[in-house]
């Protein structure tokens, strides 16, 4: 990190007095409530009044008929992926996932625990390039995927950023190729697409309780679907697949996935507060937007007219003629000032300095080396599936675009104004 303090671009500048975070848990005080009433009550495994009270409070604000609340958004992702292949291909032998050989079109740009899931079953994960207007699932990719790969029939999209993605486009072409749809709602609680909560537009859908989350329980994540069977079948598996005997009885894998009452008793106490926490993240990404008008940048795109993002990350991406020269390993980067110009690593590390937490955007899996082998689909209409880092005379990679010009910036719904302008002072400096 360099030292801030004798550039003078920052002259004047001040370190936060307290850590200003990309998105902090929110605590009120309800959550108390509930993991004191666990406790006194002795409820504290995966079983409890605080589950019940979750799976049916989750299910009523998305709109989702059945939801099962789970250890994680990962677990959900897990036994989503595992259901959704038992649909299509019958249950798994012993000892083999239920992909096992089997293709998935997933998601590029996003966390990993995203595809992970795909390869806990046997499955290998196709990366579908992003667009622009949403940084989400390209359907004009998609399109051209199942031109090169027919037989694939399942896919898994994910909502960045709390923005949903292209959902009536990709259900189309879904249903038109007779496929399955995962949604990725770990990021979007409380977002919408044409009135309608992310969550309810897939066949199976997972979403997360994580710290950083718009709600959480410090860890947690919970299944959506529409069918009691389908519920009924992942919560037995979530509990070791244990069958109704007198004893331990087991005659498939199963998983310790289930939440605890305790993690449900904060996710309870936070639930009336999820369109507050949005409002706070909506006002935070409206101040960044009127602050940087006047830099050579954009804010995360704000969706669709028929979308409503729930505003999880302020994101930026610089224009590309305004980005000074850098370079990225794979686990470190360099970068120069230069007048009029920025890089997402100059800006992060300034921030950092001064006591501001700022990251990168995810990633894409196709750029990740443990998935540098697998294909990846662009909508240049070569046909050309993508098996290496880079594409050979390709016209779009949008994903790694997005990831070089791009940064998240300080989120958190408790910044105060104050502080989010002193963060917006220091981006401005950083291209001076």
């Amino acid at each position: 990190m360099r030292d801030y303090l004798s550039d003078p671009r920052f002259s004047g500048v001040e370190r936060f007095n307290k850590k200003i975070w990309l998105s902090s848990p929110t605590m009120h005080g309800d959550e108390q409530r509930w993991v004191d009433e666990a406790l006194q009550t002795n409820w504290v495994s995966t079983v409890g009044e605080n589950i019940n009270a979750v799976e049916n409070n989750m299910a009523r604000f998305i709109g989702a008929p059945y939801a099962v609340a789970l250890s994680c958004g990962t677990a959900a992702l897990h036994l989503a992926v595992k259901l959704a292949g038992e649909k299509l291909n019958g249950k798994s032998k012993p000892g083999r996932g239920v992909l096992e050989g089997k293709k998935v079109f997933c998601s590029d740009m996003t966390f990993d625990a995203t595809v992970n899931p795909v390869c806990y079953e046997g499955g290998e994960p196709v990366f579908i390039d992003t667009e622009y207007d949403t940084w989400n699932m390209d359907p004009e990719s998609l399109e051209r995927a199942f031109e090169i790969y027919p037989d694939v029939r399942l896919i898994i999209l994910a909502h960045l950023y709390g923005t949903p993605g292209r959902v009536d486009e990709i259900r189309a072409i879904a249903d038109k190729h007779g496929a399955l749809i995962i949604e990725d709602a770990a990021e979007s609680l409380g977002a919408t697409y044409k009135g309608r909560q992310t969550g309810t537009f897939g066949d199976i859908a997972a979403i997360s309780f994580n710290g950083n989350k718009v709600i959480t329980g410090s860890s947690g994540g919970m299944l959506l679907c529409s069918d009691i069977e389908d519920a009924n079948r992942v919560r037995k598996w979530s509990t070791q697949s244990r069958e109704a005997a007198p004893w331990y009885q087991h005659e498939e894998i199963g998983y310790n996935y289930r939440m605890s009452n305790i993690i449900a008793g904060v996710v309870r106490g936070q639930i009336p507060y999820i369109n507050e926490h949005i409002e706070q993240k909506r006002a935070i990404y409206l101040r960044y937007k009127e602050g940087l008008k006047d830099l050579p940048v954009r804010m995360n795109p704000w969706g669709l007219g028929e979308s409503s993002p729930n505003f999880w990350l302020s994101c930026m991406i610089l224009d590309s003629d305004a980005v000074a020269p850098f370079v990225r390993g794979e686990n470190d980067q360099l970068w120069s000032s230069e007048t009029g110009k920025s890089s997402p690593g100059e800006i992060i590390d300034a921030l950092a300095f001064f006591g501001a937490e700022a990251r990168p955007i995810w990633k894409p899996m196709h750029l990740q080396p443990i998935y540098t082998g697998n294909a990846f689909i662009v909508r240049d209409g070569s046909g050309r599936a993508r098996t290496n880092a880079y594409i050979s005379g390709a016209a779009a990679d949008v994903g790694a675009d997005i990831f070089r010009r791009g940064l998240c910036l300080p989120s958190d719904n408790k910044m105060t104004q104050n502080e989010q302008d002193r963060v917006i002072d220091i981006i401005h400096r950083c291209f001076k």
